[in-house]
């Protein structure tokens, strides 16, 4: 049977990797010749949802909604769903479905870019190299080995087994921690379930946030939590800012349990100039750039025309968010 419809994508970003091309909507119309498929600017969003039955974007106002009733698919090149409005999309009738897959190299590589900051002492250099003639001796009292050191992944999934898998090719040993474990090959992880998780912050070298910011997850890594790290350890939040209690981040940095903090998310982000993370001499911050990669877009497109397909067929969606919840998971994992 014949299926038809109209696709309106707006995909449009000031960084080249962030915005769709014209070779990916050409790809797109010539796998969909059925479907109207139609890139509009963001000025003309409003109007061109009247018409469409999927959206596909990165942005979307409740107050759209009312004025597209055809619309059956919202999906996002996003990882999360946090900055739409989920519940509002599951009311009007629609599914709202996130993308994934993609996203696990840069993240992973950008995690291990800032493990190694700390590790060979790499922060510490480019501080001080402004202001003293030799710290070598600096160096010596804070870089630690990765070969053997014990990397902690909380929130383990597609991006955690992929950082699992550089972690191991250093010399480290990884416990990954998941609300649901792998029921397939463990790849050498050991993994935990959520409800233990805190029980390996006391041996874990690095501790990797990959928490998706929902209710349950909200200051999971409180005061107790920074208390029971390993002294001398590094926290590495690629997650969401709303997991993390940054004043206690403080603390546990100022009294010294923690060698030092790399945060790529932050609560709110951007942070004020003169907020204490930004001047902390053992705090790393990256401006949500984790995710940055030059086939972003490319790995995006395919991910939504794996979906088409499957839309048109009448197949679950992959991503789609269950229950109108603001992300795809609840808690761990």
């Amino acid at each position: 049977m014949r299926v038809t419809g109209k696709v309106v994508i707006a995909l449009n970003s000031p960084h080249s990797f962030w915005a769709i091309s014209s070779e990916h909507l050409d790809w797109l119309r010539e796998a969909f010749p059925d479907l109207d498929v139609c890139a509009v600017a963001d000025d003309q969003l409003p109007v061109a949802l009247a018409e469409a039955d999927v959206y596909f974007g990165w942005r979307l106002e409740a107050g759209w909604l009312p004025f597209a009733p055809r619309l059956k698919w919202v999906a996002t090149p996003a990882a999360g769903t946090d900055h739409l409005p989920a519940y509002e999309i599951a009311a009007s009738g629609a599914v709202l479905t996130r993308s994934f897959g993609f996203h696990a190299q840069p993240m992973a590589e950008h995690a291990m870019g800032m493990i190694l900051g700390f590790s060979r002492g790499l922060l510490t250099s480019a501080r001080l190299q402004r202001t003293r003639r030799w710290w070598k001796d600096d160096l010596a009292a804070e870089f630690f080995d990765l070969v053997g050191a014990t990397m902690l992944i909380v929130g383990c999934g597609n991006i955690g087994t992929h950082l699992a898998l550089l972690g191991q090719a250093f010399g480290m040993r990884v416990i990954a921690v998941r609300r649901s474990l792998p029921a397939g090959p463990r790849l050498g992880v050991e993994w935990l379930p959520a409800a233990d998780w805190r029980q390996a912050l006391p041996v874990a070298d690095v501790v990797v946030n990959l928490l998706p910011g929902t209710s349950d997850t909200a200051r999971m890594f409180d005061a107790s939590a920074f208390a029971a790290f390993k002294p001398g350890s590094v926290f590495v939040n690629l997650g969401r800012g709303s997991t993390v209690d940054q004043a206690a981040l403080l603390d546990a940095l100022d009294a010294r349990p923690l060698l030092g903090a790399a945060l790529d998310v932050t609560v709110p982000r951007p942070l004020p100039r003169r907020d204490r993370l930004r001047r902390h001499p053992r705090v790393l911050l990256t401006p949500k750039s984790a995710v940055f990669s030059r086939a972003y877009m490319d790995g995006a497109v395919r991910f939504f025309a794996d979906n088409m397909q499957r839309y048109l067929a009448g197949r679950p969606l992959r991503g789609a968010i269950e229950g109108a919840l603001p992300d795809t998971t609840k808690g761990i994992g």
